[in-house]
């Protein structure tokens, strides 16, 4: 990681996904190399015993990772908010917690304790009906 830095701005783990929000240095796209480098140090992490769903099976994968991924170019701050809200509510979205200051593998406490939100932070309409890009 430290040969291809970025920042993490917003990050939640759930049981079988990851969405983040990175900023990499100017003049540098390699998502690639970087999500290759936490794949890999999370799976070595995973307990061998772990359950494998169908699919993974008969792909030979282990862990929960995807082969691939998706990246988004934040256009401006409006996006930007959109997505950070759509990150912090998803444990909510997915049925883990009923309120997002439940889930603790989130940045959402870190934002809180930043005063970006409040400890009841319910997402609106436009959020909880959002579909990522």
């Amino acid at each position: 990681i430290q040969r291809y830095p970025f920042t993490i701005d917003a990050v939640v783990v759930l049981p079988d996904h990851i969405h983040c929000i990175w900023t990499l240095p100017a003049n540098d796209s390699d998502f690639s190399k970087r999500w290759y480098s936490i794949k890999s140090r999370f799976s070595a992490k995973i307990p061998k015993g772990e359950r494998l769903s169908e699919r993974r099976i008969k792909k030979g994968e282990r862990g929960i990772w995807q082969r691939r991924f998706w990246e988004h170019v934040i256009r401006d701050e409006m996006d930007l908010e959109r997505h950070i809200d759509y990150i912090h509510y998803n444990p909510v979205k997915h049925g883990h917690v009923i309120n997002v200051i439940d889930w603790p593998y989130s940045s959402f406490h870190k934002y809180m304790r930043n005063g970006i939100y409040p400890p009841n932070w319910i997402a609106n309409d436009n959020v909880k009906n959002y579909e990522m890009e």
